[in-house]
């Protein structure tokens, strides 16, 4: 009896050593951290990269958005003209003058990145006639023209702009040569010289109402000739 107590004293001792041994080994052992074990996954795949737009697209991206704004900003402009009230005037101006601005920016940005772009150069000469800086617009209207020779639109804008800036030689002929090849813009060229004359009269300029007497008699020419177009004799058929 005495030696099988002897016996599994020993046992016992054994047994707490080995549990001793063991609990010693798991504590000196590096934690292992659970976000690196074999089993575990990563939380979500990593962001493939985006591919960089070109130029190209960019140029795009901000000609679309610049040509929206010049859209609302010419709302915002005929507005400002119709409007009697003068504090509805002041605001829809203000509104059309900020909208041309940031239509302004996004066609400078468009001609850094395409500057062959004649359609880019024109608007930007649009915004910029339209923000009253004349001679950067006849810059841009001079690029786009250059460019693409025949481009009837820049042609047009540019005789508004000569007409602003008083170069009257320069409009006239920015609107003969639209006479003799794009009778629409022609008209449009003219009735704008018209309505910026009718503004002018009380100036007393003798070189705006020498212009205002061409407008005039340009205007009497147009609707005797309108009759010899396809257009005009369409219009005053039977």
């Amino acid at each position: 009896m005495v030696k099988l107590i002897r016996l599994t004293l020993a046992a016992v001792l054994e047994v707490v050593v080995v549990t001793l041994v063991v609990v010693l080994a798991a504590a000196t052992m590096p934690a292992r951290s659970a976000s690196t074990g074999p089993s575990s996954m990563p939380s979500s795949m990593p962001n493939m990269p985006e591919r960089e737009m070109t130029p190209e697209e960019k140029a795009k991206i901000a000609f679309n958005a610049g040509v929206r704004a010049v859209n609302k900003a010419d709302k915002y402009a005929a507005n400002a003209e119709k409007a009697s009230d003068a504090r509805k005037k002041e605001k829809a101006a203000k509104e059309a003058n900020e909208r041309y601005a940031d239509a302004r920016g996004k066609f400078e940005q468009v001609v850094q990145l395409a500057p062959t772009m004649p359609e880019a150069w024109n608007y930007l000469g649009y915004t910029r006639r339209k923000l009253g800086d004349y001679d950067a617009a006849l810059a841009a209207y001079d690029q786009a023209l250059a460019l693409k020779p025949s481009f009837a639109e820049a042609i047009e804008y540019r005789g508004e702009a000569y007409m602003r800036m008083k170069r009257f030689d320069d409009a006239k002929a920015a609107y003969l040569d639209l006479f003799s090849g794009n009778r629409k813009l022609a008209d449009k060229l003219l009735g704008s010289m018209q309505s910026w004359v009718d503004a002018q009269q009380q100036v007393g300029d003798a070189g705006v109402q020498e212009f205002a007497k061409w407008v005039q008699e340009r205007s009497q020419i147009a609707g005797q000739t309108t009759a010899l177009t396809r257009a005009g004799a369409g219009s005053s058929w039977p």
